[in-house]
């Protein structure tokens, strides 16, 4: 198991109501870092955005800390599409 203070982590938004992907909101250096941010984005949700469903969670990634989001989405549901296509 990879070091959590080093690995990177995909911040993830997605609807738990509908499980509609809102995309990679962020890639963070390490666990406590990644956590935090998922903290920031809570912290300025607005209550009906929380009431329609959307939350975050943390994937590690090997995608590089800091990348452009819209990259970070493109390149994750690019390699969920190639996974899934194996089973």
């Amino acid at each position: 198991m990879r070091d959590e203070s080093k690995a990177s982590y995909a911040v993830i938004r997605y609807n738990q109501r509908t499980y509609v992907s809102g995309g990679v909101m962020a890639i963070v250096k390490g666990r406590e870092s990644a956590e935090s941010t998922v903290r920031q984005f809570e912290a300025g949700q607005s209550s009906s955005d929380r009431q329609e469903g959307w939350r975050y969670f943390l994937e590690m990634t090997d995608l590089k800390p800091g990348m452009d989001p819209k990259e970070a989405t493109d390149l994750r549901q690019a390699r969920l599409d190639v996974r899934e296509s194996q089973n």
